[in-house]
Parts: structure tokens; C-alpha cells; sequence
């Protein structure tokens, strides 16, 4: 079985929050996404799952050079970043894109979907 991300992209123009949200907006995410995982978990797809804060809250760190420097903000600027995802283990990239398909009607936007690497073989 293989583990994809399916993640939730969001435009960097906005930066929404839970706490910023309209609360009916907030209600039916919630509701949406409760849907969603609820469907994960009793098909036992379901690894682990989280809403990340925008990329201003973002601290880029490095430790590659003598001193260590952190600097706030995402380590790129883009036109979208990644808002939420949840991580699945299936058999194969159309199950997986099929649970994106669900998630993508449920939640009334994009959902990319990628698969996690394999660890070479010893």
C-alpha cells in the first residue's frame, strides 16, 4: 500500500483562518471536511490529517552554515500554498484520486494528490 498526500491548496492573496472566517463559512468547511474524514477513517485509509495557519505565520530556519539564521515568512512566495492536506494509504493512485475527487465536491475546490517515496531498496 502507498501513502498520498492529498493537499488543499489555497490563494495567497487571502490567508484564512478558522479565527477569521465567516462562521457559516466556518460550519459547512468543518462540516465538509468532518464528512471527509469520517469516510477515511471507516475505510481505513486514514494516516493522519491538519489545517495549516498561512505562510505569514511561517518561520525559515537554517542551520547550514556556522551560525543559524530565522527568518520569518515562507521560504517562497507564491501565487497559492498549502492550507490543509490529509495523508491516506491506499492501493493504488486511483483510489487515491478517487477519495480526491470526493474531497474536491465536498469542499468545492482543487485537491492535488501526490505519492510519498519509497525508500530504496538495501
Amino acid at each position: 500500500m502507498t501513502q498520498y498526500l492529498l493537499s488543499v491548496p489555497h490563494d495567497s492573496a487571502e490567508e484564512p483562518t478558522m479565527a477569521t472566517m465567516d462562521p457559516a463559512e466556518l460550519e459547512a468547511a468543518l462540516a465538509a471536511t468532518g464528512a471527509i474524514l469520517e469516510e477515511l477513517m471507516s475505510s481505513g485509509a486514514f494516516v493522519f490529517a491538519g489545517g495549516l495557519m498561512p505562510p505569514s505565520s511561517a518561520v525559515t530556519v537554517e542551520a547550514t552554515e556556522a551560525s543559524t539564521t530565522r527568518t520569518p515568512g515562507p521560504f517562497v512566495e507564491a501565487p497559492e500554498y498549502l492550507g490543509g492536506f490529509w495523508v491516506i494509504q491506499v492501493a493504488d493512485q486511483e483510489t487515491a484520486l478517487d477519495w480526491a475527487e470526493r474531497a474536491s465536491r465536498a469542499l468545492g475546490g482543487r485537491i492535488e494528490v501526490r505519492a510519498f517515496q519509497d525508500a530504496p531498496s538495501a
